[in-house]
Order: structure tokens, then C-alpha cells, then sequence
């Protein structure tokens, strides 16, 4: 479809959901005069239905207007001058001009696995603007040159394609559309056109944006050749599992647990460089990804196999990493954390020191777990590794070790609980200055002496899991220098720390108030809220768009799963159940038949309640 035909359809469709409302207060309009001329005596029921007409018409304009209003943010990130990176400029220049198109005026640094760009256009975009070019930090460390080349050559490709010139009105006619359908309530006869008419400007919109995906996948292989395009798209791909395995594995929890990294981006480009092995694995079998009529970019089958059946072209092979465009990543990367990273009040460490740090809190909250089941089975308050051994002593390890191996007998569970003892002995050892877990960005971080040797406590643990060896794994601590006192409870109330949510139930009592209940696989978090039930859906979404699982476990009831001791389900449509607390207390969970249903977050809901009965009667 030509770029000339595609902005025209863009244009009229936005101008006619604006149109859309201006016909609807029309028909107000008309149907108000229409009540007041004619309806005699002007009577109760005609005020009352022109007071309906009004609100209802009102609230779509209003949602409407509100959204017109919105204007697209300022691209955010790092800027990059020609004098900071003069190779990486004249690489985009050059392609600019194979590709007979303007090149930015602005290229900016951002945190993420992406790329894009923008144009500041006037007139319905009749008059050009200024154009900026975002740039993923981790893409100019994951990529080569070649790769690159082709990344900037598709995003440089919506500019000679013109994409970007109603970039800013296509923005607003979104968010119209969007803004005018979440502020009108569902029972809102004025809301429906408004819907519909969303519904089909999205179907025809996303088929025009995978339309110019494939244009600006030409203009790639165009300047870099197939072979480079294509494994670009599989690269990004690569880059982005990478990033998020990143993110999850080293970054996340020492960030809930008030520790950050001193280098973010410099610890992803050793982790990239680290792990080829897994990376390669990726490559060469990619994940299928299933797409839909919404989607806005094709597969990336069909976009590989559009790219293999273009011209090939003869280009000389660069297969440098792309950070040679920049004089000095590191420092670049740097720059970026401080512009665009807030850390708050977390203890800035280097990496080494932030991943001991880290995993350390990490064991202990692993080590807290236990601890608090041993305080509800023998009262004491600050237990530690040596109250452990001593209900071994006492024949009675299984009655805690139950908890960790459900579905085992407690004489079972008694003997894997040796996998646990092993992590307790080892933060032991590491409270005695005995041991630190060592960084490594090829694999899980290792506990090492002092020595930076492996250390390996599985035998003591074996021994100190079973009755009659429990005085000789006893001895055999005292004899490494590991002293048991070293380790008691931290936190004496379990925590959300480092939590995921599974789903939510807007709109529920929770012993007999209103609550919007988020569950966590960790416990359930109970979140006041209106006794109405509308928007619960969009409340929530809003609450785990600014805050944490942990961070509304504490500032909210929260209900860990550990403190539950079983639970009975009292009605299955609509949903109520009562969960018995250890100690006797109990929490009931009742949904409304008006509430909203996030997914089926009802039956995730009941599958958590089984497994906690299934513990409880074991």
C-alpha cells in the first residue's frame, strides 16, 4: 500500500472519531430540543431523561477532549553528540544517504532492547521537524557493525518511507481513542460507537503498521544485505532474553533488598560476553511466537522469509562489535545510569561486593523461612541454626520439614530437608567470615573461602539432618570454625521480597470489608478499597504499575501462605473461602457477583487454596 494512500486512511479515520463525537453532541442536541418543544407540562420524566442524555453524552466528550489534549513526551535517555561518538554519526549519515532520506538531528541512548524514532512534524505533517534517533545501549553492546547497520537502515527506513510524519497525530488519535473508551463506563449507550469504531481503527491501524515493518525491513536488507538483516531481527531477539535474564537473575532482588550495582550497563556487556553458549543455543532455535490481527509487527518467520527473497547485496562483512562506533562505551553507559537510573537510598556497590551482599540477604530470607517455622513449633523467639539442630536432636525435624516437601511423609521429608540444612550451614559459614559467594557472569554465583576456593558443607549437612549424626556434624562446624549462633532470624514476619504476582480479584470482602485482593506466589495482599465496583480492574493495574509486590505487602495487609495452616472453600460461584491462620485466627475471602474478573485469576485463586489444603491435611 503506497506511504500517500496509508496516511490518508490514517487521517480520516482519526478525523472521524473526533467527527464521531461532534455527531453524538448533535444528536443530544436534537433529541434535547425535541423533549423540551414537545414533552408537555415539561414534567419529571423529561428532566429526568435529559439529565441522563447530558451525563452520558458529557462523559465521552469529556474523556475525549482530556485525551486531545495529550501531546507526545520528549524522547527520553542520553544524548549522543558527533563528538562523543563521530564514527557511530557518520555510519547513520552514510546510510541516510543511500537511502536518499534526512538523517536525525538528535541520536539518544536509552536503557532498553530497542530502537526507534520520531520526527517533530507541523501541518498534518506537511512540513518536516526535527528527527531523533533512540538507541538501545544493550543492542550497540550485543551487536556487530553489520547488525547495526541494519537495526539503524529499518529505522532510518519509516523516515524515507514517511511513516513518521503524522508520528504525533497518529499519538493523539490513540491515546482519543483509548482515553475516551477507559473513561466512559461499560453501561454507557454513548461509549459503545466509541468502541466499536476504537475496535475497527485498531484492526486497520495494526494491519498499516506491520504493512510498514515489511517496508523498512526492505530498506534494511537494502543497505546491509539479507544475511545481516536477518540475523539482526534474531540478535534483538537474543539480546532482549539476555536482558531480561539479566535483569531477573543478577539485578532485580539485590535491588529489593536495598543493594545496586555501581556499572548496569557494563555488568550486561560482560554477561553477553560470558554467555555464548546459551546465546548461540537461542540463535539457533528461537522460540515461536504466535501472532494475531493485533499485533503491529509480523512474525519473525514471515519477516525473515520476506528478507531472504530480497536482492542479494555485496557488501564487505564488518563483524566488529558495534561499540567501536563509540570511542568510550563504558563511559557512555556510565552516563546513562546517572541520567536515567535513580537508586534511591540502595548501597551502591561493585559488582562483586553487590552479588555477595545480595545473595547473602537472598539466603537469609531463604534461611527466615525456616526460622519462623521453628518459632510457631517451639515458641522461640529468635531461633536460628541451633534450634534446628536441636528438634533434630529431639526426633523432631519432620514436623518442619513437612512444610517444604508437601507432599512427602514428615520421616520423608526429615531426609530431603538435608538440601535446606546445606543453604543454612553455608550462610553459617559466611556469618563466621568463613565464606562469601563469588560473583560470575557465566553461572550462579559460588560460595568460596577465604582462599577464593569452592567450599562444599553437603556432607556436614547430611550428618546433621539425622539423629544419631547430629553431635558429629556438631563437631565437625565447631572444627571448620563455623559457629551456629552465628545464625538466627532476621525477619521475624514473612515478607513479599522478591514475589510475582499470579493474579487479582478487584472488588472482594475481605472479612466482611472491601478489598481488592492481588495474589502473589508468595501470599495475598489486601488492598482497601471503594465499596463500587467499577474500575477495579484499572485500579489495580495502576497500583502494580508503581509499586512492587514487597513494597504492598508492607504497606498493605498482607497474608503469607507459610502463616496459613489450611483452608476450606464455602461457596464456589461467586468464590468465598476462609483461610485458618496458625494460632487460630481466620481470614474469609468473599467475591461479589458484581465485581470485575481479571483473566481467571477465580481459578488461580482456587488452585492456591488446594495446595494449601492439600498441606494442611497431610
Amino acid at each position: 500500500m503506497p506511504a500517500s494512500l496509508r496516511a490518508a486512511i490514517s487521517v480520516a479515520m482519526l478525523a472521524g472519531f473526533y467527527l464521531l463525537g461532534l455527531v453524538q453532541l448533535a444528536v443530544v442536541g436534537v433529541l434535547l430540543y425535541a423533549i423540551w418543544t414537545h414533552a408537555h407540562g415539561h414534567g419529571p420524566g423529561a428532566a429526568k431523561l435529559s439529565y441522563l442524555l447530558v451525563i452520558g453524552v458529557g462523559a465521552a466528550v469529556a474523556g475525549l477532549w482530556r485525551a486531545m489534549r495529550a501531546k507526545p513526551g520528549a524522547p527520553g535517555g542520553l544524548l549522543v553528540t558527533p563528538d562523543q561518538a563521530p564514527a557511530l554519526w557518520q555510519q547513520i549519515h552514510e546510510l541516510a544517504g543511500e537511502m536518499g532520506t534526512r538523517g536525525p538531528d538528535e541520536i539518544r541512548l536509552i536503557p532498553d532492547v530497542n530502537a526507534g524514532v520520531t520526527e517533530e512534524t507541523k501541518l498534518l505533517g506537511l512540513i518536516p521537524g526535527r528527527r531523533i534517533l533512540v538507541l538501545g545501549l544493550p543492542l550497540l553492546q550485543a551487536l556487530s557493525v553489520d547488525q547495526l547497520r541494519a537495526v539503524i537502515g529499518h529505522e532510518l527506513g519509516h523516515y524515507s518511507g514517511a511513516h513518521t510524519r503524522l508520528g504525533a497525530i497518529a499519538y493523539r488519535g490513540r491515546l482519543a481513542m483509548h482515553g475516551t473508551v477507559d473513561e466512559v463506563s461499560a453501561w454507557n449507550v454513548f461509549g459503545w460507537a466509541f468502541r466499536a469504531y476504537a475496535w475497527l481503527y485498531r484492526l486497520v491501524s495494526t494491519a498499516v503498521g506491520r504493512d510498514k515493518e515489511y517496508e523498512a525491513d526492505r530498506a534494511a536488507v537494502r543497505v546491509a544485505g539479507p544475511a545481516a538483516a536477518i540475523s539482526a531481527l534474531r540478535e534483538v531477539e537474543a539480546t532482549e532474553l539476555a536482558w531480561n535474564f539479566y535483569f531477573g537473575r543478577y539485578v532485580e532482588y539485590g535491588l529489593e533488598l536495598g543493594y545496586a550495582p555501581d556499572d548496569l550497563f557494563g555488568g550486561f556487556g560482560q554477561l553477553y560476553a560470558a554467555r555464548t553458549d546459551e546465546l548461540a543455543e537461542f540463535r539457533d532455535n528461537p522460540p515461536e511466537h504466535e501472532t494475531s490481527r493485533w499485533d503491529t509487527h509480523p512474525s519473525l518467520a514471515d519477516r525473515t522469509a520476506a528478507m531472504r527473497d530480497a536482492p542479494v547485496v555485496d557488501r564487505t562483512a564488518d563483524d566488529r562489535r558495534a561499540t567501536v562506533l563509540v570511542p568510550d562505551a563504558a563511559a557512555l553507559g556510565l552516563a546513562l545510569q546517572r541520567e536515567v537510573v535513580d537508586f534511591g537510598r540502595r548501597t551502591v556497590l561493585p559488582w562483586p561486593d553487590f552479588t555477595a551482599a545480595a545473595t547473602t540477604l537472598r539466603v537469609q530470607g531463604q534461611a527466615d523461612r525456616v526460622f519462623r517455622a521453628v518459632a510457631r513449633r517451639t515458641g522461640v523467639a529468635q531461633p536460628g541454626l541451633a534450634e534446628v539442630l536441636g528438634l533434630v536432636e529431639n526426633g523432631k525435624l519432620g514436623e518442619v520439614a513437612a512444610e517444604f516437601f508437601p507432599n512427602a511423609t514428615r520421616r520423608e521429608a526429615a531426609g530431603k530437608f538435608v538440601v535446606v540444612m546445606d543453604t543454612l550451614i553455608e550462610l553459617a559459614a559466611v556469618r563466621s567470615g568463613l565464606a562469601r559467594w563469588q560473583h560470575s557472569w557465566s553461572g550462579p554465583a559460588r560460595l568460596v573461602g577465604t582462599d577464593g576456593e569452592p567450599v562444599d558443607y553437603s556432607e556436614i549437612a547430611k550428618l546433621a539432618v539425622a539423629k544419631e549424626s547430629v553431635d558429629e556434624a556438631r563437631a565437625r562446624l565447631a572444627e571448620t570454625g563455623i559457629r551456629v549462633e552465628a545464625v538466627q532470624v532476621m525477619a521475624a514476619r514473612a515478607t513479599a521480597t522478591g514475589a510475582d504476582v499470579l493474579g487479582a480479584m478487584p472488588n472482594a470482602k475481605v472479612d466482611g470489608g472491601h478489598a481488592d485482593v492481588i495474589l502473589l506466589d508468595e501470599g495475598l495482599v489486601f488492598v482497601p478499597c471503594p465499596k463500587d465496583t467499577d474500575d477495579g480492574e484499572k485500579r489495580i493495574a495502576a497500583l502494580l504499575a508503581h509499586h512492587s509486590p514487597a513494597e504492598l505487602a508492607a504497606r498493605y495487609r498482607y497474608v503469607a501462605y507459610e502463616d496459613v495452616e489450611t483452608a476450606r472453600i464455602d461457596r464456589q460461584v461467586p468464590l468465598n473461602a476462609t483461610l485458618l491462620l496458625h494460632g487460630g485466627r481466620t481470614v474469609t475471602v468473599q467475591e461479589r457477583w458484581t465485581s470485575d474478573r481479571v483473566g481467571k485469576s477465580d481459578d488461580v485463586f482456587r488452585e492456591i487454596l488446594a495446595e494449601i489444603r492439600n498441606k494442611g491435611d497431610r
